[in-house]
C-alpha cells in the first residue's frame, strides 16, 4: 500500500514537472508576450520574467520592443525640376503596442519597409534638387510624418528617418561643378574690382597731396630709383620728370604764340627748364650714391 502511494505521488510529481515544463515561458526584458487562447487574444500583454500558459490551449507570441534600424533601398525618381536622382534612406522604429503589432498587421516589419519606400518616392517627386541636397532636415520630418501616420494603427511608432545619400547623373554633376566655378570666379572679380576702386581713391588722394607739394613728387621719384637700384639689376630705369615733358610740349606752342606773349612764355619755359635741370641733377646724384 505504501509503495503504491509512493508511486502515485511520484507519478503526480512527474506529471506536474512535465506540465510545468510545457507551460513555462520566459519573456526577456526587451520583449512582451502576446497570448492567444484557442485563437483569441487573451488577457493582458505578459511582462518580462517567468510566465505560465495552458499547454495545447494557449499560444504565446513574443514581440521585440527594441528600436529597429531598417535601411530603405535606393529609390529612383524625378524631382519637381525634372532631374533624375537616386535616394536611399534609413528608418528607425519600434513597437509600442505589441497586441496591435501582432493582430492588426501580418508582418509589421515588411509593412513599414514598403511604406517607407513608397513615401520616399513620393518625397522625391514633390521636392526640388536643391532641397534634396541642402534642406534634408525638412524632408526627413516630412518623410517621418508620412510613414508614421499609417504605422500608428499597427502599434508601431517611427523614431527617426534620415536620408543617407543622393546620387546624381554625371552630366548633372559636371553642370553643378561649372556653376560653382562660375560663381567663385564672379566673386573673385567683384573682390578684385572693389580693391581696384579703393586703391584708385587712395591714389587720387596721393596725387592731390603731391600736387600741393611738388617736392613730394621728386622725393617719390628718388625713392623709386633707389628701390630699383637696390635689386642689383643690370638695367636702371630713370623716370623722366613731368616738368621736362611739359617744357617740350610748350616749345612748338611758344614759337607760334604772338609777340606780346612770347616773352612771358619764354620766361616760363626757362623756369621749367631750370626745374627739369635740377631734377636731373638730383637723379644723377642719387644714381652715383
Amino acid at each position: 500500500m505504501v509503495e503504491e502511494l509512493i508511486g502515485a505521488v511520484a507519478a503526480v510529481c512527474a506529471g506536474g514537472l512535465v506540465y510545468l515544463a510545457a507551460a513555462a515561458r520566459v519573456v526577456k526584458q526587451y520583449e512582451r508576450g502576446v497570448v492567444f487562447r484557442l485563437g483569441r487574444l487573451h488577457g493582458e500583454v505578459r511582462r518580462p520574467g517567468f510566465n505560465l500558459v495552458v499547454p495545447a490551449v494557449d499560444r504565446m507570441r513574443k514581440v521585440n520592443l527594441q528600436i529597429v534600424t531598417m535601411p530603405i533601398p535606393a529609390q529612383e525618381g524625378i524631382t519637381r525640376d525634372n532631374v533624375t536622382v537616386r535616394v536611399d534612406a534609413v528608418v528607425y522604429f519600434k513597437v509600442v503596442d505589441p497586441a496591435a503589432a501582432v493582430v492588426n498587421v501580418e508582418d509589421y516589419r515588411f509593412a513599414v519597409s514598403q511604406m517607407a519606400q513608397t513615401s520616399l518616392r513620393s518625397i522625391i517627386g514633390k521636392s526640388e534638387l536643391d532641397d534634396l541636397l541642402s534642406n534634408r532636415e525638412k524632408l526627413n520630418q516630412g518623410l517621418e510624418l508620412m510613414i508614421d501616420s499609417p504605422a500608428v494603427e499597427w502599434g508601431v511608432t517611427i523614431d527617426r528617418v534620415e536620408i543617407k545619400d543622393v546620387s546624381l547623373p554625371d552630366t548633372m554633376k559636371r553642370s553643378m561643378a561649372r556653376q560653382a566655378e562660375a560663381d567663385r570666379e564672379r566673386r573673385a572679380r567683384l573682390i578684385n574690382a572693389d580693391a581696384e576702386y579703393q586703391a584708385s581713391k587712395k591714389l587720387a588722394q596721393a596725387a592731390h597731396q603731391m600736387a600741393d607739394t611738388p617736392s613730394a613728387l621728386q622725393l617719390r621719384l628718388l625713392q623709386t630709383v633707389m628701390a630699383v637700384a637696390a635689386e642689383k639689376n643690370s638695367t636702371l630705369v630713370l623716370p623722366i620728370p613731368v616738368e621736362l615733358l611739359r617744357f617740350l610740349e610748350r616749345g612748338p606752342e611758344a614759337s607760334r604764340a604772338p609777340s606780346s606773349e612770347h616773352a612771358e612764355q619764354a620766361e616760363h619755359a626757362v623756369a621749367d627748364a631750370e626745374q627739369a635741370q635740377e631734377a636731373l641733377e638730383e637723379l644723377r646724384h642719387a644714381v652715383e650714391q
